[in-house]
């Protein structure tokens, strides 16, 4: 299985095909331009960095940045864990699965999105007409154990009265289970965008989306070492309020947003379009409602075996840190 998963020819494949998401240190990368406050945002397949790029929310910011581009979540929270990064973007399920792994993180903020962002795609031509039918089968999810796309498979057969021991699942990175599906090496994958559109827009059919079973609520957190540090807090605080009109630039703008997308990720413009207009960009502070829907998550996905313990959402969110402008 993983000399087929991580074959050159399939990667190669890939990347022919417009999805060239991981984007090269260079290009990920701002020099801090001043001795000043710097901070180290970090971000999935550039999904934050384009909508600052797009929005110029950034522009005159009174802190420096760099990027730090990561394929998945699971990458972004070892940065984190280790201190690489002063922030870092993810749904909701990975948020619960790096507190259990213990990084010194803070939910800081909340991001809305849609849950039609992702699900289990298979081939075109699978026999495979239902999640039913995954009986006996093996799914391939990405990113790791502890992925929003591993709680929507869960939530997905525990609907269609599937036990999670008739199905074989096995954990992938997006990028190179990207490349395994385009040369129909997997049969079926549970993921998100922006590779779940792209599969899709490839000839891939949905068997089953994240609505109805995904919160579709995404979380940024702060490294508690950054939140100790005065300067740091501060410059976070401003990063926050940058990107709440970020996110209202974005709903306002929609194919600007998606241009900007398209040009950075190098991804197809009907592509981008529908990625971004489904992306979680509108920002705000962490609410009641915000943390105990994430609790319902922690819950279940404890209840299920996704993660070892069960995390209290309320110990890992700070809601002092961000209080948007009015």
């Amino acid at each position: 299985m993983r000399s087929a998963l991580f074959s050159r020819s399939s990667r190669r494949g890939w990347l022919k095909q417009g999805a060239a998401l991981s984007l090269t240190a260079a290009g990920s990368l701002r020099a801090f331009a001043q001795p000043q406050t710097a901070l180290v945002l970090g971000d999935q397949a550039g999904g934050l960095r384009s909508l600052f790029e797009a929005s110029r929310a950034l522009d005159g910011a009174p802190f420096a940045y760099r990027w730090a581009n990561f394929q998945g979540a699971a990458p972004l929270f070892e940065a984190q864990r280790s201190s690489a990064v002063d922030t870092a973007m993810a749904g909701d399920l990975p948020v619960l699965a790096a507190a259990v792994g213990k990084t010194p993180l803070k939910i800081v903020a909340t991001r809305v999105g849609k849950a039609d962002s992702l699900g289990i795609v298979v081939q075109p031509d699978s026999p495979l007409r239902s999640v039913a039918d995954l009986r006996g089968k093996t799914v391939i999810v990405s990113s790791a154990r502890g992925s929003i796309s591993q709680y929507q498979l869960y939530g997905a057969l525990e609907e269609a009265g599937v036990k999670r021991e008739e199905v074989t699942v096995k954990f992938v990175l997006p990028t190179d289970a990207a490349a395994a599906f385009a040369s129909k090496q997997i049969d079926a994958w549970a993921i998100f965008d922006p590779y779940y559109t792209i599969a899709v827009q490839q000839g891939g059919r949905i068997l089953r989306d994240g609505r109805g079973i995904n919160t579709a609520l995404g979380f940024i957190t702060a490294t508690e070492s950054s939140l100790a540090d005065p300067a740091k807090r501060a410059a976070i605080v401003q990063f926050l309020d940058r990107l709440a009109r970020a996110g209202d630039w974005a709903l306002a703008n929609p194919e600007a947003y998606a241009q900007a997308y398209s040009q950075l990720t190098r991804l197809p413009i009907e592509s981008s379009r529908i990625i971004t207009a489904r992306a979680s960009v509108a920002g705000r502070p962490v609410s009641e409602a915000d943390i105990a829907a994430l609790q319902t998550v922690a819950d279940r996905s404890a209840r299920d075996g996704i993660l070892p313990v069960r995390v209290d959402v309320r110990a890992i969110t700070d809601t002092g840190v961000w209080k948007r402008p009015a």
